[in-house]
């Protein structure tokens, strides 16, 4: 059987592939351009894929693929439809990365909330040292107790983010896409009208893109902490950049763009050094043990599935 990898560096430079090995014979690409996609994936009947784009076009020179394991929890980068239609396995990963996306959106809300960024600049560019005084109190900040954290979706990463908040004494309210027992589960537009803090965990699809559009950031407090780290795509981002210009939005944390890498006209340009905003690379769910974990699920993906199995199977 042969395995090919396609974006490798997109694990990490830290990752080990060898225990691919025992499926037979393995190609580990760090990356892979649309060019060298065609080549790469002819013989394939195994292809590992992060984030490069295989629609119809491109799988139809993979003769022999069987199996496609998607090394995240998204899989829209993949034609299902035509998987489907040529009997051709797309697994996913499920549950690898809840911790490390929680602990960035935490890291995000709790930094933003509390301007730390401003704080730590005023230390370091000398005004402290200057100042003269003991302490320095500006901007004003606010306690997160007693706050509403408002979370868009209740999948792993949505529960472990409202459990967090509950113990730091926020009221949490939720919008899923089915409603869950011991939530405070609410419509959209009223959860974007009563929270402190949003954040986003849900994934792409045709009902999330562009959930999160002017309309509603209108709908939202003033001075209202946003936070996306679910896609790009489900946020307007010239209107969340907008409403941070004209101060409706009091803090921004984004880890995932529309284009990615971000491109060099996204309105996120417009912001870069503003106070109060946290922009990150795409890399929430990149802790090093999530990363080891969605390689081991891949290979108990593989296993399964040349066991006839069906585990993590999207494509049913």
């Amino acid at each position: 059987m042969k395995v090919v990898i396609l974006d490798a560096k997109t694990l990490g430079d830290d990752m080990e592939f060898s225990q691919f090995d025992k499926f037979g014979e393995v190609s580990v690409y760090q990356t892979t351009s649309d060019l060298q996609l065609e080549e790469r994936i002819r013989e394939a009947n195994v292809i590992v894929v992060n984030k490069i784009k295989l629609n119809k076009e491109k799988l139809e020179k993979a003769k022999k693929l069987k199996l496609i394991c998607v090394t995240a929890t998204g899989y829209d980068n993949i034609d299902i439809n035509y998987c489907w239609r040529n009997e051709i396995a797309v697994c996913n990963v499920r549950g690898y990365s809840t911790d490390s996306v929680a602990q960035l959106t935490m890291s995000m809300a709790l930094s933003l909330m509390t301007h730390l960024n401003e704080f730590d600049k005023y230390v370091k560019d000398g005004r402290y040292t200057a100042g003269g005084v003991q302490n320095h109190l500006r901007p004003y900040f606010n306690e997160m107790a007693g706050k509403t954290w408002g979370v868009i979706g209740l999948g792993n990463i949505g529960k472990q983010v409202a459990r967090i908040a509950t113990a730091l004494g926020m009221e949490v309210v939720a919008n899923p896409h089915k409603i869950q027992e011991g939530y405070n589960c609410i419509d959209l537009d009223e959860l974007c009208r009563v929270s402190d803090i949003i954040s986003v965990h849900v994934p792409l699809t045709s009902e999330t893109k562009g959930m999160i559009n002017e309309k509603r950031i209108a709908m939202m407090k003033n001075d209202v902490i946003f936070i996306n780290v679910s896609r790009g795509a489900v946020a307007d981002e010239n209107a969340l950049v907008t409403a941070y210009e004209n101060g409706k939005i009091g803090g921004l944390g984004i880890d995932v763009y529309s284009s990615e890498p971000m491109t060099s006209d996204s309105p996120y340009n417009r912001i870069l050094n503003k106070n109060n905003v946290i922009l990150t690379p795409h890399m929430a769910w990149g802790a090093y043990e999530a990363r080891k974990r969605c390689i081991d699920e891949i290979i108990k993906n593989i296993e399964t599935f040349l066991m006839g199995g069906k585990r993590n199977r999207v494509d049913l």
